[in-house]
């Protein structure tokens, strides 16, 4: 295919697949895609293991790393210091919440700090490190402009640098800041989004990028999960598609075996976008642990990285509980995915999702054609 993105990143079909799984990152790669890894809440020395793993299986096929260095956070740019004490009316209200599902909220453990470490410039750097170490064909930051370290080593590495970007005023920010790709990501989106639509922010970003006079190549992102959407993306002015929510109910992620199942059986009108999680914006799948923390008297959710202390642990116990067939666990848990899970039906192969995406893109560009007369 003749797109800038296939030329950059040395790869056949320009659809681009993030994923916490290894095995979904090699399997897209060789299907002719490209996996990308997300390593945001890894310490180094697991990265590295999961990258040798990669390395190991992928077959000499480009893959990515993904990472999240925000421009701003709590507690960014200050010295090392104790975990902030987390407000009793926050322990309260998860509390109550797991109880009224019958989860014992006393047996909810701690959380690492390694997420919020990782997004401080020195953890960043360490995961650059090791990322670098490794034969990758991309580096993406997801929220901001990339930290000058991640521009500057994909430079001296000849590793383009890859971007968020949820309006056209950050678009044209990382322009300036010299990143290669830019994610044009529309508030469809499963995890931390805008709320720009994505039929609009791709063309108003394509136009915006244009009228500078830079050639940046753009990734479509938002709700992406079949090769016709990419077509219609790459209509408007991308150059190739991002994806993350379709990959999660494929045979080879990681995700809960019950947050699939609820995935596969969702509309596009079961997910929300909440602060609950993070502490920034972000889009997952709709369930009471969601509805609790958009009703009124729920507190106000901590800035980022501390709301994840304190929902992740208690995610994480909703999670192994909901595995094992406890009713309340599974009516609570819920993961990040966008409005495009409504199109998400039928389980399968992460390689077989590229081959539909590639045949669905043929088929809707000959469409397209069919309009054109003699």
């Amino acid at each position: 295919m003749q797109s800038p993105i296939c030329a950059m990143l040395d790869i056949e079909f320009p659809l681009l697949a993030f994923s916490h799984c290894r095995d979904v990152v090699v399997a897209v790669s060789k299907a002719g895609g490209m996996g990308v890894f997300g390593a945001a809440s890894l310490p180094p020395e697991r990265l590295e293991e999961e990258l040798a793993w990669i390395d190991a299986h992928i077959g000499g096929r480009p893959y990515g790393v993904d990472l999240i260095v925000p421009n701003s956070f709590a507690g960014k740019g200050e010295e090392k210091a104790p975990c902030p004490a987390i407000p009793e009316e926050h322990k309260a209200f998860i509390a109550s919440l797991l109880e009224k599902h019958g989860v014992d909220s006393n047996s909810v453990g701690g959380v690492s700090s390694s997420l919020g470490d990782n997004m401080s410039d020195a953890g960043a750097a360490a995961l650059l490190e090791v990322a670098f170490r490794h034969p990758i064909k991309l580096i993406a930051n997801a929220l901001g402009v990339p930290p000058p370290l991640m521009l500057e080593l994909g430079k001296r590495h000849d590793v383009p640098v890859a971007a968020l970007v949820g309006t056209r005023d950050h678009a044209l920010t990382q322009v300036r800041a010299g990143v290669d790709i830019l994610v044009v990501a529309g508030g469809e989106a499963g995890g931390h989004c805008g709320e720009v639509a994505t039929m609009v922010l791709v063309p108003e970003v394509a136009a915006a990028v244009a009228a500078v006079g830079a050639d940046t190549p753009i990734l479509a992102a938002g709700g992406i999960v079949t090769g016709r959407q990419m077509a219609a993306a790459m209509a408007m002015g991308a150059h190739g598609a991002w994806t993350g929510s379709v990959w999660l109910t494929t045979a080879e992620a990681e995700t809960n075996p019950v947050v699939k199942e609820k995935m596969l059986a969702a509309s596009s009108r079961d997910t929300v976008r909440s602060k609950s999680r993070t502490g920034k914006p972000s889009r997952q799948l709709r369930s009471p642990w969601t509805d609790a923390w958009e009703a009124e008297g729920a507190p106000k959710p901590l800035p980022m990285p501390l709301q994840s202390l304190v929902s992740e642990p208690a995610l994480r116990k909703v999670d192994k509980l909901s595995e094992v067939g406890h009713e309340g666990a599974k009516t609570l848990a819920t993961y990040w995915v966008g409005q495009g899970v409504g199109l998400m039906n039928e389980a399968m192969g992460a390689g077989q999702v590229v081959q539909l995406f590639k045949t669905d893109w043929i088929a809707a560009c000959e469409r397209l054609n069919g309009f054109i007369g003699d």
